[in-house]
């Protein structure tokens, strides 16, 4: 039987729940995925913005609901959940692309690792993993009963090497990476009759409003420090956009990635596979 690769990467119809949706880069994807036939559930605490973001997909023609919601909290995943259902009927994916970091967990500019505040690391590891676990806890019993359903994680390039500065992030996203890993295993060892995949996808450095004085100058042009360190150790030469995860989320969501469980898609423009040493410098 030839293959029709159309029909594989095809979403529509499919009903996704999206954590994180108020922010850029997840609210972006979300627009895209309802953009090609999705059923798209914007979760996220801060509830005016996906009830908006809710609105501008449906003025567009997509299909879509905002969801005011905690992925801290058991009771609130699991409204989430039941609105979802009520809405759509079901639900085939959940995309946890809630996370973040704090500046108390970073080490302060004018001082050392030993100034962190404690405190603050625990809120952002609560939110990164905690913010993971307990929604895929949550969906993975619908998707248990459903016998089937898709979790798509987010890690990051600091898990893979840590990146200065920003230890509390860097172990958050270590940790969620491993418990893909992990949860790959266990869903089929705790629900053996279900066909329910896990993945996730680690973004490189994208240029987005939220970090783009962290990687431009004040006239949008020159580098600063730490965006010519990013570039000289990307291949690619280039930050990315958010429009460009759509397409690996698509791969694991789809059944053109009926196969693939628990892998890291790295969507980094290379960033992860060069050591740093070597002739990318001397000809840039």
């Amino acid at each position: 039987m030839s293959v029709k690769i159309k029909e594989m990467f095809s979403i529509s119809g499919k009903v996704v729940a999206v954590t994180g949706a108020a922010g850029i880069i997840y609210g972006a994807i979300s627009k895209a995925l309802a953009a090609n036939g999705a059923k798209v559930a914007l979760l996220d605490i801060m509830g005016d913005k996906v009830h908006s973001l809710a609105e501008e997909i449906t003025a567009d023609g997509g299909e879509a609901i905002g969801i005011e919601c905690s992925v801290l909290d058991a009771g609130s995943m699991t409204g989430a959940l039941e609105a979802i259902i009520k809405e759509f009927g079901a639900c085939d994916a959940l995309i946890n692309g809630a996370g973040g970091n704090r500046k108390g967990a970073c080490v302060p500019p004018d001082g050392t690792f030993t100034d962190l505040d404690v405190e603050e690391v625990d809120k952002v590891f609560a939110l990164n993993y905690k913010g993971t676990v307990l929604p895929s806890q949550i969906f993975c019993k619908h998707f248990a009963e459903a016998g089937k359903g898709v979790i798509i994680n987010t890690s990051s390039m600091s898990a893979r090497a840590p990146l200065t500065n920003v230890p509390g992030y860097s172990n958050a996203k270590a940790a969620v990476t491993n418990y893909t890993q992990w949860l790959a295993v266990q869903v089929k060892v705790d629900f053996p009759d279900a066909d329910i995949r896990v993945n996730e996808i680690a973004p490189g450095f994208l240029d987005t409003t939220q970090n783009h004085s962290l990687l431009f100058e004040s006239d949008d042009k020159t580098l600063t420090p730490r965006g010519k360190s990013i570039i000289a150790k990307t291949p690619l030469d280039r930050f990315g956009n958010p429009d460009e995860l759509v397409g690996p989320i698509v791969l694991l969501m789809s059944e053109a990635g009926s196969f693939l469980q628990g892998i890291t898609l790295c969507i980094d423009g290379g960033f992860d596979v060069y050591s740093g040493v070597g002739p990318l410098d001397e000809k840039r």
